[in-house]
């Protein structure tokens, strides 16, 4: 990662796959953004430039090149461990860890509270939406396990409920798992099970907002 290369990451701006830092933080804040973008399509973390885009630089490389490892190694699971490089900007210096789009979804925080066990830890998955790492929903959870690397082959059978979804979206547009439930008149888990099976089945797609999902047919977005 060379000057030019930073430099035309800020002038991007943060976004889907680029997040600005002004300082390291706690380990647990870094790990959640470690594990949104390993969930999702990757990308870069800057730490020291401000959410403006002027660089502020870091205090310390080492240390905090060590709480960038430490997130990745103690509040992630399965671990992470970004690619960091230090950019030096007339005297002070800016650190770039890249992640990578992991084969091994989803990936978990271990610091959180109410959240799923996994190995005996509470945990949480994240992915990114827009510019912001946010708690991904159980239907994307299930989502991203069917996308791990071990997932087994999978098939689907259309019947009545999922063609009277098929309706209802070419009408609709789009659809909750609440309003699916509704139509078809079954439970909110059953419906959700239906409609992650369709995500996985290639027919449907799910579009993550920040504080619900929903569905649409593949290859439509809504108007």
């Amino acid at each position: 990662m060379t000057y030019k290369d930073v430099n035309t990451l800020i002038e991007e701006g943060e976004g889907f796959e680029v997040e600005f830092k002004r300082k390291v933080s706690t380990p647990e804040k870094i790990a959640k953004t470690l594990v949104a973008l390993a969930n999702t399509k990757g990308g870069h973390i800057l730490f020291g430039v401000d959410d403006d885009g002027s660089i502020v630089g870091v205090e310390s490389e080492k240390s905090e090149v060590d709480l960038i490892e430490q997130a990745g190694t103690f509040y992630c699971i399965p671990e992470i461990h970004p690619d960091i490089d230090i950019v030096p900007f007339d005297g002070i210096d800016v650190i770039v860890a890249y992640v990578r789009e992991s084969p091994d979804k989803p990936h978990y925080f271990t610091g959180a509270t109410n959240g799923d066990a996994v190995n005996g830890e509470e945990t949480k998955v994240y992915i990114r939406v827009n510019a912001n790492s946010v708690m991904a929903s159980k239907e994307v959870v299930r989502i991203l396990r069917s996308e791990h690397s071990d997932a087994k082959p999978f098939t689907i059978e259309i019947g009545e409920n999922e063609k009277r979804l098929f309706r209802y979206l070419d009408e609709h547009d789009r659809i909750t798992v609440p309003e699916f439930a509704k139509l078809v008149n079954i439970s909110d888990r059953r419906a959700s099970r239906t409609l992650v099976s369709l995500v996985r089945a290639g027919v449907i797609r799910i579009h993550t907002l920040e504080k619900r999902d929903y569905f649409t047919l593949a290859g439509e977005l809504p108007r």
